[in-house]
């Protein structure tokens, strides 16, 4: 009789446990999305870096532009502007709260514009080691979360939680997330594989305040530890506040863009 209390003891604090962490990484969560609310839209300048395996590079320059929509997941558009064999490929994301990110990607030398489906989120974008998933705003309906820890980076107070996706296509299992305390600025991600080992690493760094009191990274870096291959985008001229539209972020446009 002693030994069911006692299972019955451990089972029950575990599930008030488990609920917590559970309760608590989504309080997390939702307040690094306030944190980044109402930055209305931007636009920056980008270089990325691709690296293989023998450690031979590749460097490309591209406009990101962003839009923050009210009430849904942001919507975003990237122009490649250099090497010639890309330039002019243009790629539209519309990020979702709930069901499937809409994404379109043109490729000049086709002349069309391809819808990418939702069975190949997983795969890497123009040959990086970011996924299409990866490259929508991270909205916190699109995840299930658990508390992990308190630690510190850089001398600073983080919190670790870990996210689950809530969209049984996606190409992970978990990801476990590094975040500032104070800021809620992500600091690192892990991504864990279908198989649930670990793929990638994510990490910010150089961060500046902008005068709307958004933070925002000069550097992400990403390594495949499973291929050997990394990605680095270096963002440059952050600018706020321009006349950005809905109708400047059309997939019928995507073909115009330079």
């Amino acid at each position: 009789m002693k030994k069911i209390v006692l299972l019955l003891s451990v089972s029950f604090f575990l599930s008030e446990h488990g609920y917590a962490n559970a309760a608590r990484g989504l309080e997390i969560a939702k307040a690094a999305d306030k944190q980044a609310e109402g930055f209305g839209n931007q636009v920056a300048d980008v270089e990325m870096i691709l690296k293989n395996k023998q450690g031979q590079t590749s460097t490309r320059q591209m406009i990101i532009k962003s839009l923050e929509v009210k009430g849904d997941g942001d919507k975003s558009l990237t122009i490649f502007k250099s090497p010639k064999d890309v330039k002019g490929t243009s790629f539209l994301s519309f990020s979702h709260v709930t069901g499937p990110d809409e994404q379109w990607l043109y490729l000049p030398a086709l002349k069309r514009v391809k819808r990418i489906s939702s069975n190949n989120k997983s795969g890497p974008f123009m040959g990086s080691e970011f996924a299409y998933e990866d490259l929508s705003s991270q909205e916190v309906e699109k995840y299930t979360y658990k508390f992990i820890e308190e630690g510190e980076l850089n001398g600073r107070k983080t919190f670790v939680i870990e996210r689950y996706p809530a969209d049984k296509k996606s190409g992970y299992t978990k990801q476990v997330v590094t975040m500032d305390a104070e800021t809620y600025r992500t600091e690192k991600v892990l991504y864990y594989d279908r198989k649930e080992a670990l793929l990638k690493t994510l990490v910010f760094t150089g961060y500046k305040k902008y005068p709307n009191g958004k933070w925002r990274a000069d550097q992400m870096s990403v390594v495949n530890h499973q291929s050997g291959k990394s990605t680095v985008l270096n963002w440059k001229d952050y600018s706020f506040s321009k006349k950005l539209k809905e109708s400047d972020f059309n997939k019928n446009a995507l073909k115009r863009m330079r």
